[in-house]
């Protein structure tokens, strides 16, 4: 932080050194906002001879230094940028300091190839400041924020951690009706600083912002099943905004659930990395299915690539803000990705692995200290930085039981959580529990283009594979690939199905990749060897599904079932799907969508790799719908017609959709 007669000097010299700052104004409406995601409208008139790349540049705290802006937003993006004038409407979120928000004129003289941001377009330069704003900040005194639930590993609990500026001493009070929180806990406070990060830009001035005391507290002694109003905060501080949830009810027979990776977040601006746009469409659809339960518990399960905040703090505080509506009402559960955590000298870091900087310098502190998940597992950083937490734990939801993993840690045998994931599959009570689903960042299969990951993924196969087979686990689940990819049952790349005791038939592991909940870095899928440049991508026959569409998947079990459907966002349709009965057999699983003719899959009922696989011909969707409208003999028509018309509309832009299903 610069003194404040410094940076007053500052702004006061670059607006004088401006010779047409006089005839330039801008204005900030409302002044004061009350919460994150409020929207303030800022306008201004009077640029002379407006250039394509002046910007506008957002700033909290108001003081910072004119290259640390948080995001930028090029005024020719509005309709009328062209006569000097205009305005532009944006939400904003509480940073707990002021916001200021300044136009600079820059010129392509001045661009700096080097200097780009995660798009490889070059970062705006702050030489020629043309005016400044009033602060605008957020009215104090209105109760915490970001507020998000956990479970705990008790059925009778439920963890509940928000946001506040001072660390005040605060509390949650709840109860079974809204007009009466009776009952009242005392959260503990956390928080982290700056020398706390191991890296850039973690550290420094650029990517630090005050992250806030982040407070953490649980409701006892719950009734299962019921519904329960909650409040976060203090007479003091003011009190949060009324929540509801849903407890946990083990005997209920039932779990639902709602599953992905790689979401991160969306903002309103530009700014040094690329941001999830998608992500807003795929909260949008779990809210309506939570709506949708009324009255039923459910979870959400996030594996790793949280807010893709790499060492810029404030995409973190935007991230929360964003998944509010839907973690404060179900227990939002992750797991460590390499966006969390990864950096250069990170303790476990073999030659054979993949391991970088993608953390950003964060080295899993933000994580650690926002989200606590069930269980005590921590590994130590090595430096000054806090341990690590929330790398592998596990619970039980109705008859599933999670289990969640670190791939960015030791996993191999002899380390501790080898030990604890063996344990704990060993230990899982089937009667109870019949279905067990497993979870983890980067995944054991996939047929994407990436090469990096092949060493570790061979140590996955080779350590951790036995233990998901011995043990029967009926679903693996993983992030890290951008995309949705199903495989069929699956030991060491062999479709096929366990045969126990010469007659009783189980399928092997189901492994799907979910890394398609907003990120859309987007590898493509591995070419042909012997064509390594041809646009031409061959699905393996141990691939049954694969889709481009951004989206999640949704979990719902009974004691006698399991079904998993992965729903799009363009739509919010069921795409894909899989069932699994508790006897682990799997009952059905979707389809097969690829090069070759598309089959139907029926897994799990086969006597080994030979004819692992059935297959049978199966029709698209739109031809399907046409089958119920007309006769056979016009399928061939309506294949064509439909073809045709899908072609033309893709032309036409009417249906943007940002997928392919190969």
């Amino acid at each position: 932080m610069i003194p404040l007669v410094t940076f007053t000097l500052l702004i006061f010299f670059s607006l004088i050194s401006s010779s047409s700052s006089s005839q330039i104004s801008i204005s900030v409406t409302p002044k004061t906002l009350s919460k994150s995601g409020d929207f303030v409208t800022i306008k201004w008139t009077g640029i002379p001879s407006p250039s394509k790349l002046d910007f506008l540049g957002i700033y909290s705290p108001s003081s910072s230094l004119h290259d640390n802006f948080i995001g930028y937003i090029f005024l020719s993006s509005t309709p009328e940028w062209e006569s000097g004038s205009g305005s532009i409407s944006i939400p904003l979120v509480n940073l707990r300091s002021g916001y200021q928000f300044r136009i600079f004129r820059w010129t392509e003289s001045e661009i700096v190839p080097d200097l780009v941001d995660h798009d490889h377009n070059p970062l705006p330069q702050t030489k020629h400041l043309l005016a400044v704003s009033e602060e605008v900040g957020f009215v104090s005194g209105r109760g915490p924020e970001q507020v998000h639930l956990a479970l705990t590993g008790f059925e009778d609990e439920m963890r509940v951690m928000f946001v506040t500026p001072d660390g005040k001493e605060s509390y949650v009070r709840y109860g079974l009706t809204r007009g009466r929180l009776g009952r009242v806990v005392k959260t503990r406070v956390v928080r982290y600083e700056k020398e706390d990060l191991c890296d850039a830009p973690a550290n420094s001035s650029i990517g630090w912002r005050d992250p806030g005391y982040i407070h953490d507290g649980a409701m006892l002694n719950l009734k299962k099943g019921k519904k329960y109003y909650y409040q976060v905060g203090s007479d003091s501080g003011g009190w949060s905004t009324i929540y509801s949830f849903v407890s946990q009810n083990r005997d209920s027979g039932e779990t639902f659930a709602f599953l992905f990776g790689d979401m991160g977040t969306a903002t309103p601006y530009l700014t040094f990395l690329r941001t999830q746009d998608e992500s807003k469409s795929t909260i949008k659809w779990i809210s309506r299915d939570i709506e949708a339960l009324g009255n039923k518990p459910a979870l959400i399960s996030h594996i790793g690539d949280i807010s893709y905040a790499r060492g810029y703090s404030w995409l973190w505080d935007n991230f929360f803000t964003q998944v509010e509506p839907v973690a404060s009402r179900v227990p939002y559960h992750v797991c460590i990705g390499n966006h969390e955590y990864d950096w250069p000298l990170q303790p476990w870091k073999p030659d054979w692995s993949s391991y970088g900087k993608d953390g950003g310098g964060e080295c899993g502190v933000p994580y650690s200290h926002k989200f606590h998940m069930p269980g005590n597992s921590s590994v130590p950083t090595g430096m000054h930085a806090p341990a690590t937490r929330n790398l592998y734990y596990s619970f039980d939801s109705g008859p599933v039981h999670f289990v969640y993993m670190s791939t960015e840690t030791n996993f191999l045998p002899g380390s501790n959580q080898y030990d604890f994931l063996k344990h704990d599959l060993e230990s899982v009570d089937r009667v109870k529990t019949p279905f067990v689903v497993f979870q983890g960042h980067r995944p054991m299969y996939s047929s994407s283009s990436g090469a990096k990951d092949i060493s570790l993924r061979k140590r996955m196969i080779e350590y951790l594979e036995p233990l998901l087979v011995k043990n029967n686990v009926n679903l693996v689940l993983w992030g890290h690939v951008h995309r949705y990819e199903r495989f069929c049952p699956l030991n060491n790349f062999t479709c096929g199905s366990l045969v126990l005791n010469g007659k009783e038939r189980k399928a092997l592991p189901v492994q799907i990749v979910i890394g398609m909940a907003g990120q859309d870095w987007q590898p493509i899928w591995a070419p042909r060897e012997d064509h390594p440049t041809d646009p031409i991508y061959p699905q393996p026959l141990q691939s049954l599904y694969r889709g481009s569409e951004f989206g999640y998947v949704r979990l719902h079990a009974t004691k006698e079932k399991l079904t998993l459907s992965y729903v799009g966002n363009h739509d919010g349709d069921v795409h894909d799907k899989v069932e699994f009965l508790a006897s682990g057999q799997l009952l059905s699983a979707g389809i097969r969508n690829g090069p070759a003719d598309a089959v139907h899959v029926d897994a799990g009922i086969h006597d080994g790799p030979a004819d692992a696989v059935h297959m049978e011909s199966k029709f698209s969707w739109y031809v399907k719908v046409g089958s119920v409208l007309m006769l056979g003999a016009f399928m061939g028509y309506i294949v064509g017609f439909i073809s045709h018309a899908r072609k033309n509309s893709a032309d036409k832009g009417w249906r943007p959709i940002k997928t392919e299903e190969i």
